[in-house]
């Protein structure tokens, strides 16, 4: 499929991107002479700048269309990609990730867009789920790969070759793109983007939506993007290999996570009862992690893979939204969506950031403040669980 072709390289940086930081956190620190507080800001960069490209993403997106969207916020994040590589200081390297952010911002939109204009509405989760899971590999090239590349040649050197990946991705998505006839030409509706953002945030279902859009995601891209190689290497003693190596295995398991949910979601036809019960499930596995993470590696390893496989609901959690847009709606209103994913994940990078600096500061240790941490999460994903029960499960429910 030409929507496969033109954006799953362009979507497998955009992984890459929002995880790779947790694996060379330790020498890019050092490097930039920062602290955890610094490396949260970094972190959330990306997702700050994202987050805040989605509205204007989605109005492009619908009025505009993907093939132009996509190329220009590309090149911007090409810049961006040799930006970090060759960054001095905190300030270069976080408006680096931020124009980063803004060149992976339309990518996923753009395929969900395609998706849901040119496929049937029946296949939308599961295509959802198949383009996430084949896209979340970058997440294996951002944990033991890029660990051995950093070790070997330099965290720069490694970053520099994955920015020529991004250019690359940029040419091809610029050249196999295509886009599909406009809605409104067939509706008649033509909102602007004001008033199409005053339509979405009337949609009730939205609101229930909101608490479990804001922290499920945000919390497993935290965990594995920022804080699970720190742990093994502060709580566990790992080196920067082994610690990859963990995070490698997080990796796989949310790639087939997203396999699975897919599978499952097409095997029974309803998301609502997978999204509930795998955040419920995550939840429980942070409280595992925060009673006995810290009294053996394998154990932790072990936990971290089943959060990353249980908890990776994003794709059909987007595919729940997604039923209660009208057609000349839908950029606008997935973007909308996406934007609570995203923003709820660079509040939760910098926040964490700050949470372990604050628990550093007051004497704490290492595995007391990652169990803090992990409390934290557990809390976070089953109040918002709590919440979405009571989401209708289709428009007009």
């Amino acid at each position: 499929m030409t929507i496969f072709l033109a954006l799953l390289p362009a979507y497998f940086l955009s992984i890459f991107y929002r995880s790779f930081l947790s694996v060379i956190a330790g020498p890019v620190m050092s490097d930039l002479a920062i602290g955890p507080r610094e490396l949260g800001f970094l972190g959330a960069a990306w997702f700050v700048a994202f987050a805040v490209s989605q509205f204007p993403i989605g109005w492009a997106l619908d009025r505009l269309g993907p093939r132009r969207t996509v190329s220009a916020c590309m090149a911007v994040g090409s810049v961006g990609a040799f930006m970090f590589a060759t960054a001095t200081s905190a300030a270069a390297g976080t408006f680096a990730m931020a124009l980063v952010g803004i060149g992976c911002a339309p990518v996923f939109m753009a395929s969900l867009f395609l998706f849901a204009r040119t496929a049937e509405p029946a296949r939308f989760a599961f295509l959802t789920s198949v383009f996430i899971g084949l896209g979340s590999l970058g997440n294996l090239v951002g944990a033991a790969p890029l660990a051995v590349a950093a070790a070997r040649f330099g965290w720069r050197p490694s970053m520099i070759v994955m920015a020529g990946a991004f250019l690359v991705s940029t040419l091809l998505a610029a050249a196999l793109l295509r886009d599909p006839p406009r809605a409104e030409q067939a509706s008649g509706k033509a909102e602007g983007l004001i008033e199409g953002l005053a339509s979405i945030v009337r949609i009730r279902a939205l609101w229930l939506l909101a608490p479990i859009t804001l922290t499920a995601y945000a919390i497993l891209a935290t965990a594995r993007g920022l804080w699970i190689a720190p742990f093994m290497g502060d709580v566990h003693g790992l080196d920067t290999v082994d610690a990859g190596n963990a995070a490698t295995a997080m990796a796989l398991a949310m790639v087939g996570g997203a396999f699975l949910y897919g599978g499952l979601e097409k095997a029974i036809g309803r998301v609502k009862p997978l999204v509930l019960w795998g955040t419920v499930a995550t939840g429980l596995c942070f409280a595992l992690l925060a009673l006995a993470g810290g009294a053996s590696t394998a154990l932790a390893v072990a936990l971290f893979s089943l959060i990353g496989a249980v908890g990776f609901t994003y794709a059909i959690l987007m595919a729940h939204a997604r039923i209660f847009f009208p057609a000349h709606l839908i950029g606008r209103g997935m973007t909308a969506v996406n934007f609570l994913f995203i923003s709820g994940a660079a509040l939760m990078q910098s926040g964490s950031g700050w949470f372990i600096a604050a628990q550093r500061e007051a004497g704490l240790g290492a595995a007391a403040t990652f169990a803090n941490l992990h409390w934290a999460f557990a809390g976070l994903l089953l109040v918002s669980a709590a919440v979405y029960a009571r989401t209708p499960e289709k428009a007009g429910g």
